[in-house]
């Protein structure tokens, strides 16, 4: 049940980025009077779920059905000089379909839904793009073509998908900032007890306790966001205070790309282990643990915070153990027999207090911007990191286990939108690359036109069309195959 939650919110969210970013390339299109020939969300290779178009001012609808043929007729022959197949396409004279016959109405959109939830789509007459069709583009160019607009309009419509998909992010971000404020761990409030490290950060030169107080010379005010301050801004110090001393510590050269290929979080906060309240069949309120106890011991260790605690206890499983806590200034043993995974049964209480930051509706307008600004900045470092071979980022690249992984396991439209403004922020920066097939792909030979005042033909566009096709296809292939490999480890 869990995982049908998250994969439900993974195709809806993908739904949601997908309606928006083809309506950008849509609504573009027909304010510059270009013919959008078909829009649908997911894929439908021979046939659709559903599906609806306007044919002569009466819309028309399909459930299940084959798709509508095509308006060409392909003739196959083999060139005498070359003896290579050539395909020439015959265009059907319309006037000889039935007038029901959706393919006589040129002028209105197919929409539709189709059965490969992977994306969407929206055919714009007159381009090559992933529908690579080329029959069209050997009749003669029509003034409602995708081909005959001035350059700078046919820009417009390419990007048009990557602005609808940032502007989604800041409403998203705006609506939460209104409805939701911002809450946040303060670094401050981590640094009354200071942080708790794994292997790698003790590698790194951190120790327990130790008190984060600047990067590279500058504070971080949101605590979590320093983790992702370490990757990203890829710091030569970190000035700590420890016992009292403030010490620099120098990262090594290495320290980015070992962070990137740790699994973990390297750093977290250290608390006292107070008892909030306990799960179910709890093995510590059965021994006559309280709500309140504050746990600093567990045999003879002391353990005055909750990681020194949970390290030290796992390794009495089966066993009976005494743990000392702290109850009204009195300090009582409580002996316990431990099951085999060693849990207590124990909801720690959250003693570190979190900030509430509200915003009013003039407030959030400026802060949306900012908010998606840094999401932005964020992630394009993000990829800068993976497309540099050094520091082996590539190797841990998701596909669709990851992306769903990081929705809750129980549905929260909070977190969801969240999520889903995250996730269209990663849709804009991805589209814009240029890689053929994808809108930067559109854009960077769009640019070159303009430049040069010369329009690449379109067999070029064909061709690569065609090599942006199977570098996305390696992607997504060695991107799912990451995914797939690591449920087996």
């Amino acid at each position: 049940m869990e995982v049908l939650i998250k994969v439900i919110q993974l195709i809806l969210a993908l739904t949601i980025l997908v309606i928006v970013h083809e309506f950008g390339h849509f609504i573009t299109a027909r304010i510059f009077k270009t013919r959008v020939e078909q829009f649908y969300i997911f894929f439908n290779p021979r046939f659709s779920i559903f599906r609806c178009k306007k044919v002569h001012g009466v819309w028309r609808f399909a459930f299940f059905s084959k798709n509508v043929p095509d308006k060409y007729i392909t003739h196959e022959h083999i060139d005498p000089v070359t003896n290579k197949k050539e395909y020439t396409y015959e265009a059907i004279d319309l006037s000889t379909l039935p007038e029901d016959d959706w393919r006589t109405d040129e002028d209105h959109t197919e929409f539709g839904i189709g059965w490969i939830p992977l994306g969407g789509f929206c055919k714009i007459a007159g381009m090559i793009d992933e529908s690579m069709d080329v029959a069209q583009m050997q009749n003669e160019p029509q003034p409602w073509e995708f081909r005959s607009k001035p350059a700078w309009q046919r820009l417009i419509v390419m990007v048009g998908g990557v602005v609808m998909n940032v502007v989604l992010a800041y409403f998203i971000y705006t609506g939460l900032l209104i409805s939701q404020g911002e809450q946040y761990l303060p670094t401050s409030e981590v640094n009354k007890y200071g942080i708790a490290t794994d292997s790698l950060a003790r590698e790194l030169g951190f120790r327990d306790g130790d008190k984060i107080l600047s990067i590279d010379g500058n504070y971080v005010e949101k605590f979590n966001d320093i983790p992702m301050q370490m990757i990203l801004a890829e710091p030569e110090f970190v000035m700590v205070e420890r016992n009292g001393e403030v010490i620099n510590l120098q990262m090594p050269e290495d320290a980015t790309a070992k962070l990137i290929n740790h699994q973990n979080m390297f750093i977290s906060y250290r608390f006292p282990f107070a008892v909030k309240d306990f799960a179910p069949g709890s093995k510590a309120k059965d021994a006559g643990m309280q709500k309140g106890d504050i746990l600093i011991k567990v045999g003879d260790v002391y353990t005055p915070y909750y990681n020194d605690f949970t390290e030290e206890i796992a390794k009495y499983a089966n066993k009976e153990i005494v743990v000392s806590v702290i109850r009204d200034n009195d300090t009582l043993p409580i002996t316990i027999q431990l099951s085999d995974d060693a849990k207590l049964g124990i909801y720690a209480a959250n003693v570190l207090e979190l900030k509430t930051q509200e915003y009013s509706f003039i407030e959030a307008i400026p802060q949306g911007f900012s908010k998606t600004g840094k999401e932005l900045g964020d992630y394009w470092k993000q990829l800068k990191l993976v497309v540099n071979p050094s520091n082996k980022a590539y190797e841990n690249l998701g596909g669709f286990i990851t992306i769903g992984s990081i929705f809750p396991d129980q549905f929260n439209w909070i977190v969801f939108w969240r999520m889903t403004a995250f996730l269209s922020i990663i849709l804009a920066v991805m589209n814009i690359l240029p890689i053929p097939a994808l809108d930067g792909g559109h854009v960077l030979f769009l640019l070159y036109e303009i430049i040069t005042r010369r329009k690449p033909s379109d067999k070029f566009m064909t061709v690569a069309q065609t090599v942006g096709l199977f570098i996305l296809l390696f992607l997504l292939i060695y991107a799912n195959g990451n995914d797939i490999i690591r449920l087996f480890r």
